[in-house]
């Protein structure tokens, strides 16, 4: 049985194992594939394990021996899983992972824009308070979170974990889980009532045709003006020149995004010329808990597919 990692650099960059995995099959691992190579390196594989490289119809249809993808991740939109359900491959992929470490990592984004450490940290490193005749000063005005409104678009595992985080901060928290939609939680809401009504609106949804580029500059006029933008989830999401407009006008006072329409960011992304931003570069899932998780969760994935019952399949 072969199997091959396309991309194992960002689960493992050398600081984990492979070896669960590879007493399953003969395993190859490739630290990044570029798209010219997709082929050649899963065309005599029998399993492939894939975390963010673009697997397309071309490259599966020539991967005559291709049985079983796993994914290194949750989200799966790099694969083509409708060719993969027409040629009998059965694709999974790694739910709940990263939900502790998303959730924390939404909060280490809000915290900076409620509380600008890293700012009032370098001012000190750099003398500023030593030649300050102030007991305390500030560059930037803190903000508290107590009694403020969390609006969650995407109310699954992580949406509901920061929901949770939410609460103990002191917050009310909204949440909205897409149209058409019995009401599971009771936090949730209408699109247009979370929006005119938060304080703080974070993204943990997935990617898709309904809600690619939700937050534009319809629904940004919805908003409260003062309101706090948070995208852990897709950069899709959000239509990137209209958040750079509402931050450099103040309408939005800011937002941490770390994911952004094109990764790694294009040097013309407009949120690269926006006011009040955090950016960070994908991150928000990396902990070594939450990657040794996966790997352990692919495993898991792919000894079920030997056994005949797949689980997590996200194509059936």
């Amino acid at each position: 049985m072969n199997i091959v990692i396309l991309d194992g650099y960002l689960v493992n960059p050398g600081d984990l194992s492979w070896s669960n995995i590879e007493q399953l099959g003969n395993l190859t691992v490739y630290d990044r594939t570029p798209k010219e190579l997709v082929s050649e390196r899963i065309k005599d594989a029998d399993i492939a394990l894939i975390n963010n490289t673009f697997v397309e119809k071309d490259s599966i249809k020539q991967a005559k021996n291709l049985k079983y993808i796993s994914m290194l991740a949750t989200g799966f939109d790099n694969v083509d899983t409708e060719e993969c359900k027409k040629r009998g491959i059965e694709v999974s992929n790694i739910p709940s992972y990263g939900t502790e470490t998303v959730a924390q990592f939404t909060f280490a984004l809000l915290l900076e824009l409620c509380n600008h450490v890293k700012i009032q940290s370098d001012s000190v490193l750099k003398g500023e308070w030593t030649n300050n005749d102030k007991y305390g000063y500030w560059l930037k005005e803190q903000y508290e979170l107590h009694g403020k409104t969390m609006g969650i678009i995407g109310y699954g595992k992580i949406g509901r974990k920061v929901g949770e985080i939410a609460k103990a901060f002191g917050m009310k928290v909204l949440a909205y889980r897409g149209e058409n939609k019995a009401k599971k939680y009771e936090e949730e809401v209408s699109l247009d009532y979370l929006l005119e009504n938060s304080d703080i609106i974070s993204l943990h949804s997935n990617l898709n045709e309904k809600n690619k580029g939700i937050i534009n500059k319809n629904t940004i006029a919805k908003m409260k003006k003062g309101v706090k933008i948070i995208n852990v989830a897709r950069g899709g999401l959000i239509v990137e020149e209209d958040l750079k407009e509402a931050l450099n006008s103040g309408y939005i006072s800011g937002a941490g995004v770390d994911v952004v329409s094109e990764e790694p960011i294009r040097e013309n992304n407009p949120l690269l010329k926006a006011k009040n931003i955090i950016i960070t570069s994908h991150i928000a899932w990396t902990t070594k808990e939450a990657r040794q998780r996966i790997i352990d969760m692919a495993t898991e994935n792919i000894k079920s597919f030997l056994n005949g019952n797949t689980i997590n399949v996200v194509n059936k």
